[in-house]
């Protein structure tokens, strides 16, 4: 793991207080208001340098940027095909999924992610 720094430590921090799921964009502006001297360049090396030390989540939803998660335990998502949003869902994260997979595939499965979608429920009206 790559040593601590401020802007990583801000990060995280900036990262593990939100469900939202932002993207790089919201994360620089968030931490633009504590520390206004951060680059744009800082913050996606640090990004790409959490998710590849899997401290973070780096969700590809297809649309047109990644977005992150501070929250390492395993749990599915929705992405909002209205909104654009990205929802965690309230269901079980489902391990025998992983052996299902390997059962005659000749894979080793390692692990899985989910990706729900449809509407969230801010644009169902379901709050």
């Amino acid at each position: 793991m790559k040593k601590r720094s401020r802007q990583r430590d801000l990060l995280l921090e900036i990262l593990r207080s939100t469900t939202c799921h932002p993207d790089a964009d919201w994360v620089f502006a968030r931490m633009r208001e504590k520390m206004p001297n951060v680059s744009l360049g800082t913050v996606y090396r640090n990004l790409s340098q959490l998710a590849a030390e899997n401290v973070i989540l780096k969700l590809d939803v297809g649309q047109s940027a990644d977005r992150f998660d501070g929250c390492k335990d395993p749990h599915y998502h929705l992405a909002c095909n209205a909104c654009g949003a990205v929802v965690d869902m309230p269901m079980p994260y489902t391990p025998s999924l992983n052996a299902a997979a390997e059962d005659g595939s000749g894979c080793q499965i390692e692990g899985h992610a989910l990706l729900f979608y449809g509407k969230c429920p801010s644009c169902t009206g379901n709050l």
